[in-house]
Order: C-alpha cells, then sequence, then structure tokens
C-alpha cells in the first residue's frame, strides 16, 4: 500500500474526474460515505452527505439544485433527493467526482 501523499498537481488534477477511483487505481485506501456520519440537513431519502465533506464546492458547482451549503457547519448537504432515472445516474456521477468520497446511498 502507497504510504507517501500524492505531490499536489497530482491531487488536483485527480479531483474533478473521479478523486476516490483515482487513488484506488494508486493503491490508496479510500473510505466511502458512512450512515452513522449522515448530516442532519439532508433531505430524507437514500443520497445523503456525511461529516467527512471538506466543504470543497464540487458538488454544489455540479449540481447546485441538488446540494446545499449549511452556514453554520460549513458542509454541503443534499438539498432533494433525484426523482427521475436521470438524476439517479446524475447523482451517481457526482459521488463518484466527491474527493472525500462523503456522498453516500444507504440502497433504500
Amino acid at each position: 500500500m502507497r504510504s507517501t501523499p500524492l505531490p499536489v498537481a497530482l491531487r488536483w488534477e485527480q479531483g474533478g474526474r473521479g478523486a476516490a477511483a483515482a487513488l484506488q487505481s494508486l493503491n490508496f485506501p479510500v473510505t466511502m460515505a458512512t450512515f452513522a456520519e449522515r448530516l442532519p440537513e439532508n433531505a430524507p431519502g437514500p443520497y445523503y452527505v456525511d461529516a467527512t465533506c471538506i466543504d470543497c464546492d464540487q458538488c454544489r458547482a455540479m449540481a447546485p439544485d441538488f446540494f446545499g451549503r449549511d452556514d453554520d457547519s460549513g458542509l454541503s448537504f443534499v438539498r432533494r433527493q433525484p426523482s427521475t432515472a436521470e438524476e439517479v445516474a446524475r447523482f451517481e456521477e457526482i459521488s463518484a467526482a466527491c474527493a472525500t468520497a462523503s456522498i453516500g446511498n444507504d440502497g433504500t
């Protein structure tokens, strides 16, 4: 397992193209969002943002109609759950692009 940090340029380059997948390909351990750390601001439903969010704004930039920012905590949350197959596909795309893998799906 790789124990040295990625160079800043590589971290930036991979951040917008599925950072979790990129890190896994380099043998970095990647944790997924956990339901136990789900933020209370999330809309009810299967998708959520957990407490590992770092407020990078990526999800909000990609889908501002689905994600909001809590000004008190400074973290993103799911504003609205997807309701169509296309919206679910969009959520999965955004989840894969999350640099900290903080967007989860509880499978319901």
